[in-house]
């Protein structure tokens, strides 16, 4: 199984297929992996397999790295289109992320005021009033919703907490009165038995229904691109995806599509 760890707190740039050329920003240390949840898509393996020594970056360690990154990255002509906090977990787990997006921000309109700040979340942490203030402050607002079925994300995100409920994230993401992205991951494959294909109108329509109510000001639909942890694991075909982005489209949301 190939798993990806990546460098703290400054990795990249790297192409995303979301974002363009990214400069990458993880707030878990970099010999493991720390999330809130325990998704078997996750390029960085499962939480067990991963478990770190090494502590959090800092607050001040995070902005030394990315200034001299960003530093390192005017003198050579090079320009990130975004700022991505991402990596090995959930970045709003830190408990200074607040601080840090402030920093954040000020070395962007320094050195690269034409970037984007993004945040790459799996929302499980929106009930934090300082969390939800700075996501209000970033350009991309990224907040994940693969399904609204709780039988679903229980095989497929496996949240850690046991108090993690879906319609409760979705109140969260409403809060947010339209700025914020959702982002949803479908896939296909059988997993103990169970068919984990949530392209179908079953999952989509329900889903479909939650982003009324959210509003949000972009919908990206994606499928797997590396390979997961769990085998089993399929890519959604290019036509699903198609299909999903139109219903979309059709209820009034801009949508973008990672094949």
């Amino acid at each position: 199984m190939s798993t990806i760890i990546y460098p703290s707190p400054i990795f990249g740039p790297v192409h995303s297929r979301r974002l363009g050329i990214s400069l990458g920003i993880n707030l878990q240390p970099g010999d493991g992996k720390v999330c809130s949840f325990d998704c078997i898509y996750c390029e960085c393996g499962f939480n067990s397999d991963h478990r770190p020594h090494q502590p959090r970056p800092s607050r001040q360690q995070v902005a030394q790295a990315l200034e001299q990154k960003l530093k390192e990255m005017k003198a050579e002509g090079v320009h990130p289109d975004v700022l991505t906090f991402a990596g090995n977990g959930e970045p709003t787990g830190h408990p200074d992320f607040a601080g840090i997006i402030d920093d954040t921000l000020r070395l962007r309109d320094l050195y690269a005021p034409q970037a984007k700040v993004s945040v790459l979340s799996n929302a499980t942490y929106l009930d934090r009033p300082a969390v939800h203030e700075a996501l209000l402050r970033v350009d991309n607002n990224i907040q994940k919703l693969d399904t609204v079925n709780p039988a679903y994300i229980a095989r497929l995100d496996r949240p850690v907490s046991p108090r993690y409920r879906v319609e409760q994230v979705i109140e969260r993401l409403k809060d947010f009165q339209g700025k914020v992205i959702v982002q949803t991951m479908f896939l296909t494959g059988i997993v103990d038995g169970v068919d984990l294909d949530n392209t179908g109108d079953a999952y989509v329509q329900p889903w479909l229904e939650a982003l009324r109510r959210i509003a949000p000001q972009q919908v990206m639909i994606y499928t797997i691109d590396r390979e997961t942890p769990d085998p089993r694991l399929r890519k959604a075909s290019a036509a699903s995806l198609d299909a999903i982005c139109l219903k979309v489209q059709a209820a009034g949301f801009p949508c973008s599509v990672s094949y």
